[in-house]
């Protein structure tokens, strides 16, 4: 059976909704916000200020005010997708606009409000991209700092991105103890798929030097196949490395053998990826060991290729290799196609360069707080490539400030653009007033430093925000806000055993 829900009863349940989500997840804006203990059922409940976390797992038993959070957390999650920061900030702007637009309802169409919201965005985006200026060296890591609530975190975070060309080059793990390590890694790097565990010989990783490699563009059934391949290496007494589909039991079992027997040394890997990134990657592996992709019907020695190291683990093998005019001109090929999370972890590989961040904790709740931080900080730094703005919410102010009223939607967002700036002095326990007050006196060059409990100039400040985060934060806060003001039903699934809690909602 299906339930339509409308009218004041829709409008209270929408209310109830965003309070619910906002009002516990905005405790945490700010370098002095409060962090949140989440409990769940598949690990040891976690500590956490990460506001697209606490968002995910925000519920009720109520399955109206569930539909709606899920249209609501809809706005920290692709606030989060796009920049990876920003999720709390999005949450407190999309409660400032939601309520304040319910307030204008009265006196406009919700269709004409959502459409001069997005035409209000346009003007202030705008206004933002004139106001905003490239980061420096100092400004990254108090980016990295602010976004992580920690300078140690920070520092390591811009440490790495000084060295490496992309977000997708630092990889972030826990570690296996309650130290922090930071590993280089050198080299072209995919997910370790063996064909058998009994490869590594009971060891953690393997390392091969100036190993053959061929690589296999089907599924190896029959020895044979490769026994010409496999009677040269017995002669050159070299190691090989294949890469390819799949393999029959039969070929694993028997290729096992030969190792046993120290005949040879056989490394078999399937082929990482699906469909085009699969093609891509064995494309990319074909070109740093000069070796040619071949079909098994073809295989012929002439198909070969040779890596200088290799390092094979349970998780990843790294393929070492020396740089060469065709890898060069394979990378501006790259640069030349869209920007996107693969190519740009492809260049990175192909640079060979880049970083893993263990991080560690003395338990597994402290590592997975931590790790979240990290993850943080690393997106919030990448994120200021599009340049940066005046932080703790006081850009935003200032627009507000100076953001002429043309309409109903130009009154919410002068109300709405202030509140990230508020609630972060509210959580820290300061007169909101009494800060904004100063920092008007100074026409808008000083900031307060509300780690530091202190005013600074602009020119020579840590709290910054990356443009990207604030910006996609307003635009999603107004995305979802507008769909939420011009809903009027809500249609649900209404369950035998429910009927009774349902009536308070509307008449079946």
């Amino acid at each position: 059976m299906k339930k339509v829900i409308s009218g004041d009863t829709l409008r209270n349940k929408m209310n109830e909704a965003i309070d619910l989500l906002c009002d516990t997840v905005k405790t945490t804006l700010g370098p002095k916000g409060s962090n949140i203990i989440i409990d769940h059922s598949a690990f040891s409940p976690f500590i956490t200020n990460d506001g697209v976390t606490i968002a995910n797992n925000i519920e009720s038993e109520d399955e109206v005010i569930n539909t709606i959070l899920s249209l609501a957390k809809e706005s920290s999650i692709n606030t989060n997708d796009l920049v990876g920061d920003g999720t709390t900030t999005t949450l407190v702007l999309l409660q400032s606009i939601y309520k304040n637009g319910i307030k204008k309802l009265n006196n406009i169409s919700p269709i004409i409000l959502k459409d001069e919201l997005f035409s209000s965005l346009k003007s202030i985006t705008n206004m933002l991209n004139d106001i905003k200026f490239k980061a420096n060296k100092k400004e990254l890591l108090s980016i990295a700092t602010t976004s992580s609530g920690s300078y140690e975190i920070g520092k390591i975070i811009s440490d790495a991105y000084s060295k490496v060309n992309n977000k997708n080059s630092i990889k972030i793990t826990e570690s296996n103890n309650e130290e922090t390590h930071i590993i280089n890694k050198k080299g072209y790097i995919i997910d370790s798929i063996l064909a058998s565990p009994y490869f590594l010989k009971d060891k953690s990783n393997i390392e091969i030097s100036n190993a053959i490699v061929l690589i296999v563009n089907n599924y190896l059934n029959d020895i044979e196949e490769v026994s010409t391949i496999i009677n040269e290496m017995i002669k050159t007494k070299e190691s090989l490395i294949i890469i390819a589909e799949d393999y029959s039991d039969l070929f694993v079992s028997e290729i096992l053998n030969l190792n046993m027997e120290n005949l040879i040394n056989i490394i078999l890997l399937k082929s990482p990826g699906y469909d085009f990134e699969k093609i891509t990657i064995l494309d990319d592996l074909a070109l740093i060991t000069n070796s040619k992709i071949t079909e098994r019907e073809n295989i012929s020695l002439n198909k070969l290729g040779k890596i200088n190291n290799v390092t094979i683990s349970n998780n990843e093998v790294i393929f070492n290799f020396k740089e060469n005019e065709k890898i060069n001109k394979k990378i501006i090929e790259i640069n030349t196609l869209e920007s996107n999370d693969f190519n740009d972890k492809r260049i990175s590989m192909l640079t060979s360069n880049s970083i893993e961040i263990q991080v560690g904790g003395l338990t597994t709740t402290e590592k997975r707080e931590k790790k979240m931080r990290f993850d943080d900080a690393k997106c919030a730094i990448f994120s200021s490539s599009n340049g940066i703005l005046k932080g703790s919410g006081l850009s935003l102010y200032e627009l507000s400030e100076k953001l002429e009223v043309k309409n109903e939607a130009d009154e919410i967002l002068k109300i709405a653009l202030k509140s990230p700036f508020e609630q972060i002095m509210i959580n820290a326990g300061l007169d909101k007033n009494e800060i904004i007050n100063e920092i008007q006196k100074s026409n808008y060059q000083k900031i307060y430093n509300v780690l530091n409990n202190k005013y600074e100039n602009i020119s020579n400040t840590d709290v910054i925000d990356p443009y990207d985060v604030v910006l996609n934060s307003l635009k999603n806060a107004i995305s979802i806000a507008s769909m939420l003001l011009t809903t009027t039903s809500l249609v649900i699934n209404e369950y035998q055993n429910n009927l009774n809690e349902l009536k308070e909602y509307s008449d079946i």
